[in-house]
């Protein structure tokens, strides 16, 4: 998703809107997460990186299918779920969803 908290830099278009969807999404459910040997546990900067399922679906693609998040390529990587993120954020551009429509950010959430 769009950066929010990163206190060297303004928070990115978009990313309020997709932290609040997390959260209003997330909270109270409960959730498993998945670890992907590919890419480790956690990045430079500590944090957590995992897939996440709630309610028995894919919450990581939720994010990219609904335009709150971009795919990512971690380390150059591949990784396990890559062609579906691909696929999904291919499928948001083209129906101009979340940061993807003109109307917010147009794809750059910079």
């Amino acid at each position: 998703t769009p950066e929010t908290l990163d206190p060297r830099k303004t928070v990115q278009c978009f990313g309020k809107e997709a932290s609040d969807f997390s959260k209003s999404s997330l909270s109270q459910k409960v959730v498993r997460l998945e670890f992907d040997p590919n890419v480790g546990e956690r990045d430079k900067y500590n944090r957590l990186l995992a897939y996440v399922w709630v309610d028995g679906a894919l919450y990581n693609n939720r994010l990219i299918t609904e335009g709150y998040a971009h795919e990512y390529t971690y380390r150059s990587q591949s990784y396990k779920y890559q062609s579906l993120f691909k696929d999904s954020q291919s499928l948001a551009k083209t129906e101009k969803v979340g940061l993807w429509s003109p109307f917010t950010c147009n794809g750059n959430t910079k």
